[in-house]
């Protein structure tokens, strides 16, 4: 290479330099702008509804309503509440104190990362894209936002639009397909959040130890859907049916398959048959309410995976629309295709077990899921199948919602991810919580104990300061103090001698 020629610096790596460079100026920092940048990202969800609601339609054939319904109303509740409880999130977070601590400043001051880096994913493109933004922007972090590119449509929005409204620089929206990402992905981040599948989340992990950093995978996995043979079968299959169908199955916490005892099978089979009508009607292909699969890709995987096992309702298809009609496949042998991995479409299928502990066995062989649905009326039921498995969530007779619940870190354990966001969880985890104690230079006689040369007395009295951590209130706080002061006193005396 010549002297003098300069370094072709590629889009992604512009981006990122850009944004490192705004994070720098300390403009990202105050609250005043976390909270401008909040409402300007609210007032675009507001604004450019129309546009928002058109590209959804294109990429995944989702109605006005639902788009509505399960992308921005979300974002907009995350934004407000945010914005309401941002001062009290970023305010230092007193600790307790003990004997040694009792006069000093002790607490954990929040502070942003630097640059994040967000990947979403298509299935929930604004959901899972903007909402670990939310989390980035109150944090006080720059973030890169690449957007997934298999949602064309929605894609193009978010660059041509977001740009108007949240600082270009500090939130820079990046588009591109796979090479696009392995670049963005080269280049160093402070925090890697990522949302989509185990394989890929494994390479972007790989990627981020190279710089060490941390990573947030939303992940996902085949969530269980427990249905005990005394709960309300027709409420409970309704709600089944709703956490399945939504978005024609790509939901990372939809039911993935239903385990019950044979002599519910066929009653389950019946109350599903009705929600579908029900919700989708005779022909859900021209009902408004009911989407499509993603691309022909996914098509052709979904329906190889009906070719082992018995279809019991729909199975109709139509590759040319990636149209899959809402489909129940019954009586499952745990090596059926569709049992070997997250399914991701429109298929429910149901394995039979002799009750709650095959169930629970069941669970306990498959890798860690996302969501874990238990369909009981029984409360013993539900905290055992709580107390004997492991999953990012669980949701007891109902589906999805728990999702909604700002209070709750949303997040997977094992193979279906790590670290959780959502409210408060997603400040924490995009922002470092550092802990600090201010001192004085004064009462230097207490810490006699912890000089050389070491003596026995000296270990009675370290043991004392250090194990014996009275409960006090502020009363015992001050006769506390005034005790110290008493030995402080007592201690300097000795030395003065």
């Amino acid at each position: 290479m010549h002297h003098g020629q300069p370094v072709r610096m590629s889009r992604e790596q512009k981006a990122v330099d850009r944004a490192r460079k705004a994070f720098l100026t300390g403009r990202s920092k105050p609250l005043e702008h976390r909270i401008r940048q909040l409402k300007n990202l609210q007032r675009f969800l507001l604004e450019r509804e129309k546009e928002i609601a058109e590209a959804i339609k294109k990429d995944l054939n989702k109605s006005e309503a639902g788009t509505q319904l399960y992308e921005t109303l979300g974002l907009e509740g995350e934004i407000i509440l945010a914005v309401k409880k941002l001062a009290e999130w970023v305010a230092p977070r007193p600790v307790e104190k003990n004997l040694l601590t009792i006069s000093d400043t002790v607490y954990i001051q929040p502070e942003p990362l630097g640059v994040v880096l967000i990947i979403g994913a298509w299935n929930y493109p604004w959901a899972v894209t903007i909402q670990p933004l939310i989390g980035a922007i109150a944090a006080g972090n720059a973030a890169v936002v690449k957007p997934s590119e298999v949602c064309v449509h929605t894609a193009k929005v978010m660059e041509d639009l977001l740009p108007a409204y949240i600082d270009k620089e500090l939130y820079p929206v990046v588009t591109g397909g796979v090479s696009e990402t392995q670049e963005l992905l080269r280049q160093r981040f402070d925090h890697v959040f990522y949302t989509g599948n185990s394989m890929v989340g494994k390479l972007v992990m790989e990627a981020a130890a190279k710089h060490l950093t941390p990573v947030t995978l939303e992940l996902g996995g085949k969530s269980p859907c427990y249905i005990d043979k005394n709960c309300d079968i027709p409420i409970a299959c309704r709600r089944v049916t709703w956490g399945k169908y939504s978005n024609c199955g790509q939901t990372c916490i939809a039911p993935d398959y239903i385990l019950c005892e044979p002599s519910i099978q066929d009653r389950v089979l019946e109350e599903i048959k009705k929600s579908i009508k029900a919700f989708y009607t005779e022909d859900p292909k021209t009902c408004p309410d009911y989407g499509r699969i993603i691309n022909q890709r996914h098509f052709k995987r979904i329906m190889a995976m009906t070719e082992d096992s018995t279809i019991a309702i729909g199975g109709e298809s139509d590759e040319s629309t990636c149209y899959i009609a809402p489909t129940v496949l019954k009586d499952v042998q745990v090596n059926s295709k569709v049992m070997q991995e997250e399914i991701f479409g429109p298929l429910l299928p149901i394995l039979t077990v002799s009750g709650v502990d095959e169930a629970i066995n069941f669970i306990n062989k498959g890798e860690k899921p996302l969501a874990l649905y238990i369909f009981s009326p029984d409360d013993k039921v539900i905290k055992k199948m709580i107390a004997e498995t492991s999953s990012g969530g669980v949701l007891a007779n109902d589906c999805l919602v728990h999702y909604s619940l700002s209070a709750l870190p949303f997040g997977g354990v094992g193979n279906s991810g790590m670290g959780s966001y959502h409210g408060k969880f997603s400040f924490d985890n995009l922002s470092h919580l550092r802990g600090c104690l201010i001192k004085q230079l004064k009462m230097e006689g207490v810490n006699d104990v912890r000089y050389p040369p070491h003596t026995a007395k000296k270990l009675f009295w370290a043991r004392f300061f250090i194990l014996k951590n009275p409960d006090l209130g502020w009363l015992g706080r001050m006769a506390l103090l005034a005790i110290i002061a008493v030995v402080a006193a007592v201690v300097l005396q000795r030395y003065l001698q």
